[in-house]
Parts: structure tokens; C-alpha cells; sequence
């Protein structure tokens, strides 16, 4: 080879060199625009399901403020119905109590036993004539569908984060700084049956 060739070569060596850097620089700032997109909707999604989870607690919490008013109403009324009052005020403490894991189930058997009241009030006309009783039932009426709104609202967006948690390429990203998929907040089996009350 003399030395003419090598002097062409170099310059179309040095060129390709740049070219294949300046592409190889291209896709590194595109793999890390699409981490950093992934990671900011990751965190986004997350911080929209925990808000939605928090704001169930906000009409639970109305709930169970509610509940020893209707409990103290009824009792009035109902001088024989004390083990159903009873089981209302253990479902409620249980609600109140249960871990966040347990939250649904317990929801689930709060909301059964606060049919079986109303279905108990069926019994007693003088019950369902008085006005404080009417009042709390249709606040309390009020709160179960801003509850059900909530829940809707929650596991929609529990249901985006989980997609984007299991799906490609945020799963990746997901991986690598911890993301992890949240659980629905399910209606239990009970509270989808009809309440059966026995006199």
C-alpha cells in the first residue's frame, strides 16, 4: 500500500468514526429519554393511585363517624334488636382497625351489616317515620356511592399503574427502581349477595 491510499483512507476512517459516535450518542439520549419518560409516569401513576386510596379513607372515615348516630337513633326503637347493633359497632371497629391489605374484606362486611339495619328499620314504622333516622340513611346512602365512585376511581388508576408496571418498556424501568403492582379494591363476594334477616 502506498502511502497516497493511506492518506484517503484516514480521512474516510475518521468520518465513519464520527458518524457511527454521533448515532451511537443519539440512541443513548433516546434510551434515556424513554427511562426518564417511563419513570416520571411510573411515579405519577403511583402517586395518583395512593391519592385516590386516600380519599376512600376521607368517606370511610365520614362513615364511620356516622355510624354510632344511626346505632344510638335506632336503639331507641328497636328494644330487641341488640345483637344486630352489636355486629354493626364490631364491623365498624374492624373497618376502622384492619390493615390496608385487609381494608376491602373488612369494607365488605361493614357494608353487609349496614344493610341488614335498614332491612331491620322495615319492621318498625314508627323507626322509619322519625326524621333523624331518614336524615342519617339518606347521608349514609350518600357517603356508600361517593365510596363506590372512589373505589371506581382507584382501581382505574391502579389498573393504569399495573399496565405500565407490566408492560414493556416501562417494565423495565419498573424493575430497575422498584415498582411494583398495587392491588384492586375489590368488592367482596358478601357484599354482592342479598342480606338475609332473621327475626
Amino acid at each position: 500500500m502506498d502511502i497516497s491510499q493511506t492518506g484517503v483512507l484516514y480521512p474516510l476512517f475518521t468520518k465513519t468514526l464520527v458518524y457511527a459516535m454521533f448515532i451511537l450518542l443519539g440512541i443513548l439520549v433516546a434510551v434515556g429519554l424513554l427511562f426518564a419518560v417511563s419513570y416520571n409516569k411510573l411515579v405519577g401513576l403511583r402517586n395518583s393511585a395512593e391519592e385516590s386510596f386516600k380519599s376512600i379513607d376521607v368517606f370511610l372515615k365520614q362513615r364511620y363517624d356516622l355510624i354510632p348516630n344511626l346505632v344510638n337513633t335506632i336503639k331507641g326503637y328497636t328494644e330487641y334488636e341488640s345483637s344486630t347493633l352489636e355486629k354493626v359497632i364490631q364491623a365498624r371497629s374492624a373497618a376502622m382497625n384492619a390493615a390496608p391489605a385487609d381494608k376491602a374484606e373488612a369494607e365488605g362486611q361493614l357494608a353487609g351489616t349496614l344493610k341488614t339495619i335498614f332491612a331491620l328499620a322495615e319492621n318498625y314504622p314508627n323507626l322509619k317515620a322519625n326524621e333523624q333516622f331518614m336524615q342519617l340513611q339518606t347521608t349514609l346512602t350518600g357517603l356508600e356511592e361517593s365510596i363506590q365512585r372512589a373505589r371506581r376511581f382507584y382501581n382505574a388508576t391502579v389498573r393504569d399503574l399495573n399496565n405500565a408496571v407490566q408492560m414493556f418498556p416501562s417494565n423495565i424501568v419498573a424493575g430497575i427502581f422498584g415498582f411494583r403492582a398495587m392491588d384492586y379494591f375489590d368488592v367482596p363476594e358478601g357484599e354482592t349477595q342479598n342480606v338475609k334477616v332473621e327475626f
